[in-house]
């Protein structure tokens, strides 16, 4: 079932997040300083070609750290991350109206909670999860 919903989620404007999010990963990638921030948005730009059956969570406390993570998602939000947010929001409530849009505002908010905060959160793959 992701299968087909990630397929007509990529011909029903999926491709163009994924493609928004690639450009914006690759200009800051341009930058020395905007690197670590051009890798979380290839990371939302992954999440976003594939939302259904995927799922976010925050790394172990072991493996992170917290200082930079704070400081570069507050960074992240002062420049451009509330925009990503409030996008996601608007198209989560758009889609949401209908009772056919319903999956797919879901998984703008997903976005929505990845783009609040993408330092410290990694994607895993649903089945995955469930095996373990």
């Amino acid at each position: 079932m992701s299968i087909l919903l990630n397929l007509l989620w990529i011909i029903l404007g999926g491709f163009f997040v994924f493609l928004g999010y690639l450009c914006g990963g690759i200009a800051l990638c341009f930058t020395i300083i905007g690197i670590p921030w051009g890798f979380q948005c290839f990371k939302m730009a992954i999440f976003s070609l594939f939302p259904f059956g995927s799922e976010t969570r925050s790394i172990p406390r072991d493996e992170r750290s917290d200082v930079l993570n704070l400081f570069a998602n507050i960074v992240w939000l002062v420049f451009g991350g509330i925009f990503v947010v409030l996008n996601h929001l608007f198209w989560g409530i758009v889609l949401c109206i209908s009772i056919i849009g319903i999956p797919f505002g879901i998984q703008h908010f997903k976005m929505m909670r990845l783009g609040f905060t993408p330092f410290g959160r990694e994607i895993f793959d649903l089945k995955e999860y469930q095996r373990v």
